[in-house]
C-alpha cells in the first residue's frame, strides 16, 4: 500500500529532505520526548474529597506573576502562591514553573464556600535537585562565641565612656 504525501519544504537544503524522508520511512514513530501525564487520585474526584495536608500530583494550567494554577482533579483549580512555589525566594514564578508542567502539591487550605484551593510546592520536589558545578565551597571560619551576659546601663556607660 503506498499514499501520497503533499510536503510544503519551507527551508530547501539536502539536509532537510534527506531527514524528512528519514522520518517518513518509519511511521508510528515519534521523535518527541515522552510526554509525562499527571496521575490524579481516584478517589479526589470533587472539592469536597481535598482534605488539609493531602499530597497530590497536579498539572500547571496558568502562571501569572502572583502564582500558578494546578489542575489536581477537580472541578476547580488550586493556586500556589509565589511564596509557595519553592523553598527559595521566587521572584518570577515562570522561572520555577510553566504550564503543561506535571508537579507535586499539598493542599494548605479548601474554601468549599468560595471555591477556593490553596496549595503548596515547598518540600515537595518534582524532580531531584541539581548538583552544584565546580569546586566545594570553603568554609567560612568560625566566629567567637557571642559575649551573652547581661548589661546594666551603667555598665554599658562606663565601657563606652572610656573611649
Amino acid at each position: 500500500m503506498s499514499k501520497t504525501l503533499n510536503i510544503l519544504i519551507i527551508e530547501d537544503s539536502d539536509e532537510n529532505a534527506r531527514l524528512i524522508l528519514q522520518e517518513l520511512q518509519r511511521p508510528g514513530r515519534d521523535p518527541r520526548k515522552e510526554f509525562r501525564y499527571a496521575h490524579f487520585k481516584d478517589d479526589v474526584k470533587q472539592i469536597t474529597d481535598l482534605t488539609k495536608g493531602m499530597e497530590l500530583e497536579g498539572v500547571i494550567t496558568n502562571v501569572t506573576n502572583f502564582g500558578a494554577f494546578v489542575d489536581v482533579g477537580v472541578h476547580h483549580d488550586g493556586l500556589v502562591h509565589v511564596s509557595q512555589l519553592a523553598d527559595r525566594f521566587v521572584a518570577d514564578p515562570k522561572q520555577v514553573v510553566r504550564v503543561g508542567q506535571v508537579v507535586r502539591v499539598r493542599v494548605l487550605e479548601v474554601n468549599e464556600d468560595l471555591k477556593r484551593i490553596s496549595l503548596t510546592m515547598k518540600g515537595l520536589s518534582s524532580k531531584p535537585r541539581r548538583q552544584r558545578k565546580g569546586p566545594p565551597k570553603k568554609q567560612q571560619p568560625q566566629k567567637p562565641p557571642r559575649d551573652e551576659r547581661t548589661y546594666t546601663l551603667e555598665d554599658l556607660k562606663s565601657k563606652f565612656n572610656n573611649r
